[in-house]
């Protein structure tokens, strides 16, 4: 694949020239049901070594009361494109093209509601707007709760801080909300427990303490990264079903990032594979687990422990390993792990429709065995 031409980065005093007032835009008739739409989103870090395609090109749509996981391996691009969303990328990473338009719907005085579009990349990330987004409207469970939870103060003081943050509250009020907040999450005796410290609670109690402190104000979108992850199964478990039925009553959307394909199996309605910064597979995700068209995604389901597979039988792993970030393969980036590749054919890989809602960036997809 030809090396594209960056975009000259911005230095630290254009980004905080930002006006905030373009990114709010018309785009004229749309799916009342769309709440996020990712176009060509691209998010480079410019380092010493050179640039890291962390995201690249990705696209993709979320909407309301829907679950979309995105998966893949490790270093793929799944957190830095949430990050991207809230503009919370770790410098020196940065947005240097793309859109992410994030339709809010919001209620008047006289009991209608508008809905208005807001380019979530054209914000200033430390300005007012996107800081009454973030952590409201769109929230942020992220993968270790000992690290998104302050060690001196208490759930009480974050959780209720959050809510009078971005609702007129007086303190009160946002105390029995947050009381509220945490009995609906399952945390045992929520008067109690709410006063305790991180150190104090156990690794579940934490995760679903996390989970209250983004729900507390009730957000449209609920971005989970691997939320599950550090936990045992049994408490996986719990919190998958958790977030479920909160779903349910709140009938906000979900987009889960993670590596396990069996937690997309539960989760998620629409499933977008990635690797090496770029979407390689979108579907619903049963044509992803029954028809899947990228041998990525393929390879990825091969490597999943099956019912009835005879004990002393290997998994299958996927050969060689992740290319080095810093020099990514021109062509198609699978191709030095691909047991499909053919030079002639995979030279400029385009992403093609293969069926209903289903797209692949590979040009032999369609030859594969199905």
């Amino acid at each position: 694949m030809a090396s594209a031409t960056l975009p000259t980065p911005m230095d630290d005093n254009q980004m905080s020239r930002i006006d905030p007032a373009p990114a709010t835009i018309n785009t004229g008739p749309r799916d009342s049901d769309l709440l996020l739409e990712v176009r060509d989103l691209k998010t480079y870090f410019h380092l010493d070594e050179g640039t890291v395609r962390a995201v690249d090109g990705v696209s993709f749509t979320i909407h309301r009361g829907r679950t979309l996981g995105i998966v893949g391996e490790s270093g793929c691009g799944k957190s830095v494109t949430a990050q991207s969303i809230l503009r919370i990328v770790p410098r020196p990473g940065r947005i240097v093209s793309g859109e992410i338009l994030y339709h809010r719907r919001r209620s008047t005085s006289n009991g209608t509601t508008t809905d208005e579009t807001i380019d979530l990349a054209r914000l200033d990330p430390q300005g007012r707007e996107i800081r009454s987004i973030r952590g409201n409207e769109i929230a942020y469970i992220f993968q270790e709760p000992m690290a998104s939870l302050s060690p001196v103060h208490t759930i009480a003081h974050q959780i209720i801080e959050t809510i009078r943050l971005h609702q007129r509250v007086d303190y009160d009020e946002a105390r029995a909300r947050a009381i509220e907040v945490c009995r609906r999450v399952g945390l045992p005796k929520p008067h109690e427990t709410i006063d305790r410290y991180a150190h104090q609670l156990s690794g579940g109690q934490r995760q679903r303490a996390v989970i209250a402190l983004a729900l507390a104000c009730r957000p449209s979108l609920l971005i989970a990264d691997e939320p599950t992850t550090a936990l045992d199964v049994t408490t996986e478990a719990q919190i998958l079903a958790l977030m479920k039925e909160l779903q349910q009553e709140y009938g906000m959307a979900i987009q889960f990032i993670t590596h396990n394909l069996g937690v997309i199996a539960e989760m998620a309605d629409d499933v977008v594979v990635m690797y090496l910064g770029k979407q390689v597979e979108q579907a619903p995700v049963d044509d992803i687990f029954f028809n899947p068209r990228h041998p990525y995604t393929r390879a990825l389901l091969r490597s999943i422990p099956k019912l009835g597979r005879k004990t002393r039988e290997r998994l299958e792993s996927i050969r060689g390993m992740v290319p080095d970030p810093y020099s990514i393969p021109k062509g198609c980036a699978f191709h030095t792990r691909c047991p499909f590749y053919l030079r002639e054919k995979c030279a400029d890989p385009q992403y093609i429709a293969v069926g209903p809602n289903h797209w692949a960036r590979c040009n032999r997809a369609m030859e594969l065995d199905g």
